[in-house]
């Protein structure tokens, strides 16, 4: 074998041992990359994901869905969740551009819930609560009469158990597919927190972005404790609605988190990298905390009662 054989084996060999790498599709690219909707920046989706989905540079929250919020909040293996067969009906046979049971069925596929609320109980730093999670990537997070039913029933599951409350809202207001049957659930959702505030019992609702109509309107504002986070979007009428009302210009920073803060309408402005940590000192704060582990068998046994 001649040196010019030699070379060109051993150029052979190292080009077989290469891996051949396919350019990436725009499915993987998306997947890997993360653009920030406030600063613009190009963000490596694994380190937002480590930062709770907050961005790095500007500190814009992302939304996030009802599972990731669980995730980011509870101790680990101890959400169970309750009544998670509950599904809309189509009580008015509501047809738009297609049938309301396809708009179901397609934002379920979208979404992996079958409602735009995830109820249960969970453990936050050893400390036993009830919560519901909203998705807004469900729908809207709009309020029908299956989401109105949920929240219902964590509240009175709370109050038998008495537990404190968590109510995470992230909505877009009533779904008018159901008309009267969403509207109903304002009142619904209110009185069952009426009894749950006679009972002496702690309720914190938590407002992320955005939160808007008949959710408004009802429980989220109803909280002991109000939270919102960092720059949501927190009203009944959308800015442009009362614009065009009122004929006048509002604010820059009208309904956002910190305007409300200013205008005392929410307790506090939390970062999501730091809302555990407020959550489970206000529930030790105000002696909510579970009693150990005959509470604990109680809240389990109760939740998988009404699965």
């Amino acid at each position: 074998m001649d040196l010019k054989e030699w070379f060109a084996n051993r150029q052979k060999r190292r080009e077989d041992a290469i891996e051949v790498r396919q350019p990436l599709t725009t499915e993987e690219y998306c997947a890997l990359w993360t653009q920030c909707f406030q600063c613009r920046e190009l963000l490596y989706t694994r380190d937002l994901r480590t930062n709770l989905h907050v961005c790095p540079k500007c500190q814009y929250h992302f939304r996030i869905g009802a599972v990731q919020r669980i995730e980011q909040l509870a101790d680990a293996d101890t959400f169970c969740e309750i009544d998670e067969n509950l599904t809309s009906a189509d009580p008015l046979g509501f047809v738009d551009s297609e049938p309301y049971p396809r708009r179901q069925q397609e934002a379920s596929r979208k979404s992996g819930l079958k409602e735009a609320i995830v109820t249960g109980t969970l453990k936050i730093d050893g400390h036993e609560a009830a919560v519901g999670i909203m998705d807004f990537g469900h729908f809207g997070g709009s309020m029908g009469s299956v989401v109105g039913e949920k929240v219902t029933r964590v509240i009175e599951l709370a109050e038998r158990l008495r537990l404190p409350l968590i109510i995470v809202s992230s909505s877009g207001g009533a779904r008018m597919q159901e008309g009267i049957y969403s509207l109903m659930q304002l009142a619904k959702t209110s009185s069952a927190l009426k009894s749950f505030a006679d009972a002496g019992l702690l309720f914190i609702s938590v407002l992320a972005e955005p939160t808007y109509g008949g959710v408004t309107a009802s429980f989220a504002m109803l909280g002991d404790i109000i939270i919102a986070e960092p720059g949501a979007r927190v009203g009944f009428a959308g800015r442009r609605v009362i614009e065009q009302t009122i004929r006048q210009k509002l604010p820059a920073d009208f309904q956002t988190a910190e305007y409300l803060l200013k205008h005392g309408q929410v307790d506090m402005v939390v970062e999501r990298t730091r809302l555990r940590d407020i959550l489970t000192q206000l529930i030790a704060f105000h002696g909510a905390a579970g009693s150990g582990g005959e509470l604990s068998s109680s809240v389990s046994e109760e939740a998988l009662s009404t699965r």
